[in-house]
Parts: structure tokens; C-alpha cells; sequence
């Protein structure tokens, strides 16, 4: 057993209780002041308000369930390219990727205007597709794809790192195609990384608001109906709206540790 001397393992142990404290008090305390009423009206009853939270609820979640599953099906392809094969300008790409990151919010909503936008680059390619971006549902899938882009890609890609390469070399050594061996192997063993990068991914998509409010205020997330309701009826029907975006938030976070326990 290891014997702790002097005050630096207590002094850690306090200014860890402080940065502790001081992200748990808000997450405590809202529970207490929060109109249980104003949740129940606001989520169960017929009401106009209730009706705009369901909508803005339902516009949430689909976007961000449809812009992960786009960004998967392109994100986890290319965190295989970075994790596994060496290239002139991998580093590059990889700041790229991350640059979402960095950026503030409002300045991402205006870069996807410029490129995608009514006037941008790419308008009139995307309006022979039907695709609009500017105050539509494409608009909002489109800002919660680029904001969530890094998490999945990076999470992703340090899975596939984790793997031993040589069950790849084995497998094509015996035969197996690149193709095979990555649907076989590495695929399957990777699978909890990709859960834990595709929840990750969700949940910033679903967090999103900066960037919408440059490039689609509507149709409504509840993010954006947060703050009108806080500027138009304060802060208690704000509080009304953030109580189930906590709780979702809780769970969400605790199935992505369980996965990261599980494959420790």
C-alpha cells in the first residue's frame, strides 16, 4: 500500500472538488428550481406550446439521427484510411477534419452558407437535387453534419487504431481480400468505438444552435426554441425545456462509458 505524505495529494483531492462542484451545482440545482407543471404542459398537454415542443423535439432528433447516419456511412470508411494506411497529406487531412472543432459556432453556420447556401458555390448543384439550405430540415441536417463530423471520425479512427494490425496481415495472408478482412475483423472488433463515436456524434448534433441560427432558424430545434422561450416567456419555461435535454444527455453519456468499460 502506497503511504501518502505531506499535503499534495490532499491539495489535488481539493482543487478537484472544486472543478467538480462547480460542474455538478448547476446540473443539481436546475432539478429544484425547474416548474414541474410547466414540463407536464409543455410536453404532455394539447396546448399551441406543447404542439411547438413536440415539433421541435421531432425536427431534432431526425436531423441529427439522419446527418450521424450520413456521416456514418462516409465518416467510418475514412477514420479506416487514416488509422490504418499512410499517405502525403494525412496530417493535413486530420487538422482538416478537425478543424470543426475550433471553430465558433456562428462562424461555422456562415461557412455553410457560403458553400451551400442560396448564393453559395454549390447552390445550384444542390437545387437540380431538390436540396435547399437556407431556413429548411436540409439545412439543419447539413449544420449538425459538420459540427459532429470530428467527433465520430476521430473516435472512430482511434478504434481502428487500437486493433493489432497483424490480424489484418494474417487474414489477407491467408487469402482474404482488404475487403474481407474489414468487414470480418476489423469491423467487429471495432464495433463498441463506433457505438461510443455514433452516440457521441448524436448527442452534438442534437446540442447544436450556433450554427443554426446562421443557417437554418427554421423549421425550430428545441435548442432554438429554448432561447425564444427564454427571451420571450423567461427563464421558467426555458428550465421547462431543459429538463428532458439533461436527462437525455445523462443517459446518453453513461451508455458511451459503459461501452468504453466494457471494451477495456
Amino acid at each position: 500500500m502506497i503511504r501518502v505524505r505531506g499535503f499534495f495529494i490532499p491539495f489535488l483531492i481539493f482543487l478537484s472538488s472544486l472543478i467538480i462542484l462547480f460542474l455538478l451545482a448547476p446540473l443539481i440545482l436546475v432539478f429544484f428550481m425547474v416548474d414541474y407543471g410547466l414540463v407536464s404542459q409543455s410536453l404532455f398537454e394539447t396546448s399551441r406550446l406543447s404542439v411547438e415542443v413536440r415539433n421541435a423535439f421531432l425536427v431534432t432528433f431526425e436531423a441529427a439521427t439522419l446527418s450521424t447516419i450520413i456521416l456514418f456511412i462516409f465518416g467510418v470508411p475514412l477514420a479506416y484510411l487514416l488509422a490504418r494506411f499512410d499517405f502525403t497529406g494525412k496530417t493535413f487531412l486530420k487538422s482538416i477534419i478537425d478543424v470543426p472543432f475550433l471553430l465558433p459556432h456562428a462562424v461555422a453556420g456562415i461557412l455553410i452558407l457560403i458553400a451551400y447556401g442560396g448564393r453559395g458555390t454549390f447552390a445550384s448543384l444542390l437545387s437540380r437535387l431538390g436540396l435547399f439550405i437556407e431556413d429548411s430540415f436540409w439545412g439543419v441536417v447539413a449544420a449538425m453534419l459538420f459540427v459532429s463530423a470530428p467527433i465520430l471520425i476521430d473516435t472512430v479512427r482511434v478504434s481502428f487504431e487500437s486493433i493489432d494490425p497483424m490480424l489484418e496481415y494474417v487474414a489477407r495472408c491467408l487469402g482474404a481480400s482488404y475487403s474481407r478482412s474489414f468487414f470480418t475483423i476489423s469491423l467487429p472488433l471495432a464495433w463498441r468505438g463506433i457505438i461510443g463515436g455514433f452516440l457521441l456524434a448524436w448527442a452534438r448534433a442534437v446540442s447544436e444552435v450556433g450554427a443554426l441560427l446562421i443557417v437554418a432558424y427554421y423549421p425550430k430545434t428545441i435548442n432554438i426554441l429554448i432561447i425564444e422561450w427564454f427571451n420571450t416567456y423567461g427563464l421558467g419555461y426555458a428550465l421547462a425545456l431543459t429538463i428532458p435535454l439533461i436527462v437525455l444527455s445523462l443517459i446518453l453519456f453513461f451508455l458511451v462509458r459503459l461501452l468504453v468499460r466494457y471494451e477495456r
